[in-house]
């Protein structure tokens, strides 16, 4: 098995041991994103619209420098700390996710990193 290690400049840095993205044959793993904003490296402000635009930014950006695209997530896993929330971001996630969106989970947790509202993570498509 060959891995190749993605690291795009149109996205955050990992903030932790671990590579933004990893590709593997015709799949690449997308770590978890929270809304970082990738030019300052910090958490972008206003709430859970600004998070879930940013991190949905983010994973396109990441998609792109791999070689493939938003069109071809797979699945993805949202981790919400308020399900509460989960109207706004179904209504941002549609909106990214025009045509037939990828399988997803969501998930209640208790907290994310740097007091993040939302985390997502992916399985992508590769040509």
């Amino acid at each position: 098995m060959t891995r190749t290690i993605i690291h795009s400049q149109n996205a955050p840095a990992a903030i932790g041991p671990y590579s933004q993205a990893v590709s593997t044959g015709n799949l690449l793993f997308v770590s978890g994103q929270i809304g970082i904003d990738p030019e300052t490296g910090t958490l972008v402000k206003g709430g859970i619209a600004e998070e879930t635009h940013r991190i949905l930014q983010n994973l396109e950006a990441l998609c792109d420098d791999a070689g493939s695209s938003l069109a071809q997530v797979i699945k993805t896993t949202l981790f919400l700390t308020d399900m509460s929330h989960f109207k706004v971001v179904n209504e941002i996630y549609a909106g990214y996710f025009k045509k037939h969106p990828p399988a997803r989970s969501t998930v209640a947790v208790v907290a994310l990193p740097l007091n993040a509202l939302i985390e997502i993570e992916a399985i992508v498509g590769l040509p």
